[in-house]
């Protein structure tokens, strides 16, 4: 292995800002200094609807600031002097710094310093004394039986129910209901067409493929704001907290999040106040002390199933669509409950969370054992030993939410849904051999014979997917590709040379973009090409498959090196792992040094690369400070001046949001300098770079164009959005630099990749590959992390994320 590939800084050799230092010029590093925590929001109070689209890798350091370096004084890599980065960051007990974990993480953490500060002070319940003792619970054995008989039970009714008829519109109302009365009469011919109306019509000519939409005048799409709780609920809270010495901001949330009775429900369980986003344990414990008194102790059966659900609820936003029952009891032991292993069980008999043993054959219930049993071996019992006479692996206990387990029931039936529905005899030979590569004329007949096909390959292989839907549309067929992002749109629209062949998936899924639903419900396609798969979360995938009729072809395709999803699961890598279609390997490369370098990250080597149009430069630094001064140099006029490309078109990514280099302070230097303002706006000005964030997991890139009564009104890719004033401080921040996290399924022309002192624990080779791919013709790396970036490279990508997906599609149906 090389060290980053050399290049030179844009501009001309006489600008001092144009010293390039050779690999070897790296920083050392970083001295420690004071302490970092993890990055978790948004701007302002209500930042945590940023932090949905970043994982805890996100870290943050000491101070925001930016050190001014003359650049008369900057040397060569002889001059590199003291490093005097923070120290790397401190990642809280139940959050991860690796790079691929749910970039959701960060929500928490920050919303708890923001709304729940003052929820109660002091150490945890945990510490009191003299705490009356739980209530007996269940045997373990019977907890666990009933709790598995009621999974089981609820996935055979819901199988029952979709192997059932279905009947359409039954769940209509009003006018709806009347039409489809109306329709069905005259179907029957109960009645005349012409009975419906005061003058006879003719009917409408049937469509046999969907046409180009009639242009409609553009209308600002107004942001969609969460729905409030009703204000007599919020009062009623907000007098429940004030007892509790919660803050009053708390209100609100807990209102969402517990329902219009959640006054009643938090005296009854104080700690339910946990289901609240960002509240802490420790300040739901301090709640309940204030309105429990002596009744509250740590192992008191409420604390404990709450504990249970927030461990899982916080392992979703780590991407884990469930947790080995071994790290929830660890788990509770941190937090001072005496019995883990009874509060796991009381939390599963309670149905807060559901228990799982992919791994274990049902045969055992037959014997009366019941498929529960080979939990209780992680204490050394008997039935370990019978288990390692047997010569088995040992089985492993999970425990999931109950909207996690569905969802991924649900895909895993979907897809085979799929792939047994499909038509396998279709002949597309013809549309195969006049493919524009081997590897599209591979993918195209491989489509023609199997309902699900899963595709990879970097950016220069999303041409095949385009070819692949070009080439069914030209069979007649209603072929679509769905993008996760609106720059990933407009690639694609460009690559098949139709507008009307790319939506995004959220626009497709919300019915604003896209053919619509047939009578049944089902998305009018017959051919679906999801691009950038692995940005989808098992929630979504879930939907969308349920969305798609039988016989519909669906190809996941996408770049298995980049960061995963926001949200629980890791839909592709599951399929992908699980073997559980046809998969096509893209053999087109991706062009030029930026390509080459990023093939090579794929693969663990940072290799050097030529760069004689210097498409791939390395700014090293020896500070945080320095790094924020050269990233705004670069954007501001050396890649302006020596690349072609504009301010406007270069993007900076970074890794964490707060710290000395992270977002926060990019993006305050970088206004300042390409947009100053008083930010009259809600600390916006027309002509600022911002991201908008109008659900957890979605980023869009826009641009301030004005504000008035009715919000802040932002252009988002030649869409007009307006955002009320209560949502601007929660859902968007500034824009010109972004984490990789939030930059995944886009590209720009230029990158300005900062790796300050204090990322080196934040970077992996997921990270590296995601953030040094999104430049189409440059890329700029401020380099300040020394030998950790080959490190993060040469290391192999770890499965983070622990999920069900991929037992349940590789075991077979009954």
């Amino acid at each position: 292995m090389t060290a980053l590939p050399r290049g030179e800084t844009p501009g001309s050799p006489a600008a001092d800002d144009d010293v390039v230092a050779p690999p070897s010029a790296a920083v050392p590093a970083p001295s420690t200094g004071d302490g970092a925590e993890t990055d978790d929001g948004a701007p302002g109070t209500g930042e945590r609807a940023e932090a949905t689209h970043d994982t805890a890798d996100d870290t943050t350091a000491g101070e925001t600031g930016e050190t001014t370096h003359d650049t008369a004084t900057e040397t060569g890599p002889g001059d590199a002097g003291d490093a005097t980065d923070d120290e790397p960051a401190e990642v809280a007990d139940d959050a991860a710094t690796d790079g691929e974990s749910g970039r959701a993480a960060d929500d928490a953490a920050e919303a708890a310093g923001d709304s729940g500060a003052g929820a109660g002070a002091g150490s945890g319940a945990g510490a009191e004394a003299g705490a009356e003792p739980a209530v007996a619970p269940l045997s373990e054995a019977a907890a666990e039986l009933a709790a598995q008989r009621e999974l089981r039970e609820r996935i055979e009714k819901r199988k029952a129910e979709k192997e059932g008829p279905i009947a359409a519109g039954g769940k209509l109302s009003g006018k709806a209901a009347d039409l489809l009365a109306a329709v069905r009469a005259v179907e029957s011919g109960e009645q005349p067409a012409t009975s419906f109306f005061d003058s006879p019509a003719p009917a409408a000519p049937r469509r046999t493929a969907p046409g180009p939409a009639p242009a409609r005048p553009r209308v600002p799409e107004p942001a969609r704001a969460p729905r409030s709780a009703p204000p007599e609920a919020v009062a009623a809270t907000a007098a429940v907290l004030a007892e509790g010495g919660a803050p009053a901001a708390l209100a609100g949330p807990a209102a969402e999040a517990l329902g219009a009775q959640a006054a009643d429900a938090l005296r009854a369980d104080p700690w339910r106040l946990l289901g609240v986003p960002g509240v802490t344990p420790e300040q739901a414990d301090g709640f309940a002390r204030a309105l429990l008194g002596a009744e509250c102790g740590p192992d008191d059966e409420r604390r404990t199933a709450a504990l249970v659900g927030w461990l899982l609820e916080r392992a979703a936003l780590r991407g884990h669509t469930a947790l080995d029952a071994s790290e929830v009891r660890a788990a509770l032991a941190g937090r001072s409950v005496s019995d883990p292993e009874a509060a796991v069980q009381h939390a599963v008999a309670e149905g807060v969370v559901l228990v799982f043993q992919d791994g274990q054959e049902d045969e055992q219930d037959h014997d009366g054992q019941g498929a529960e049993a080979p939990a209780e071996s992680d204490g050394g019992g008997d039935e370990g030993s019978d288990t390692e006479r047997a010569g088995q692996e040992p089985v492993q206990v999970l425990l999931g939410l109950d909207r996690y387990a569905l969802a991924e029931e649900s895909l895993a039936d979907g897809l085979a849904r799929l792939v047994n529905a499909c038509e396998k005899d279709a002949d597309w030979t013809q549309a195969a051999s006049a493919a524009s590569s081997p590897s599209a004329a591979e993918l195209i007949r491989a489509v023609a014979a199997h309902g699900l096909v899963a595709h990879t390959g970097g950016e220069a292989a999303r041409a095949e997917p385009a070819a692949l839907i070009t080439a069914a549309r030209a069979l007649g067929l209603r072929a679509l590709g769905a993008t996760h992002s609106a720059d990933g749109r407009r690639r694609l629209a460009g690559a098949t040379g139709d507008p009307e062949t790319a939506v995004t998936l959220a626009g497709l899924l919300s019915g604003e973009q896209g053919p619509g639903r047939d009578e049944e419900g089902a998305i009018a396609v017959d051919l679906l090409v999801v691009l950038d798969a692995p940005q989808l979360d098992v929630e979504t995938a879930a939907i969308l498959v349920e969305s798609l009729a039988d016989g519909t072809r669906l190809v996941l395709s996408g770049d298995p090196g980049v960061l995963g999803s926001a949200g629980a699961g890791r839909v592709f890598a599951d399929v992908l792992a699980a073997r559980a279609c046809p998969q096509i390997v893209s053999r087109t490369p991706d062009a030029g040094p930026i390509g080459e370098l990023v093939s090579g990250i794929g693969i663990g080597e940072l290799n050097q690369v030529e760069a004689p149009g210097k498409e791939v430069v390395i700014v090293p630094v020896r500070d945080a400070g320095e790094a924020v001064h050269r990233t705004v140099q670069l954007v501001a006029d050396s890649v302006p001046r020596a690349i072609g490309v504009p301010s406007s078109d270069t993007q900076v990514i970074t890794v964490g949001h707060g710290g000395s280099a992270g977002t926060r302070a990019l993006n305050a230097a970088l206004k300042q300098r390409l947009n100053p303002g008083p930010g009259r706006f809600g600390g916006f000005d027309p002509g600022d770079r911002v991201v908008h964030v109008p659900a957890p997991g979605r980023a869009e890139p826009a641009v301030v164009v004005s504000a008035d009564a009715e919000g802040l009104h932002l252009d988002c890719a030649g869409t007009e959005v307006v955002v009320p004033q209560d949502r601007v401080e929660s859902s968007v921040r500034h824009g010109w630099a972004l984490s990789a996290h939030q930059a995944a399924g886009m590209r720009w022309p230029a990158v300005v990749v900062v790796l300050p002192g204090d990322a080196a624990q934040g970077l992996s080779r997921s990270w590296v590959y995601t953030a040094f791919s999104r430049g189409e013709r440059h890329l700029s790396v401020v380099h300040g992390v020394d030998q950790a970036l080959p490190r993060a490279v040469a290391q192999p990508p770890a499965q983070d994320r622990t999920t069900r997906l991929r037992t349940l599609l590789e075991t077979p149906a009954d």
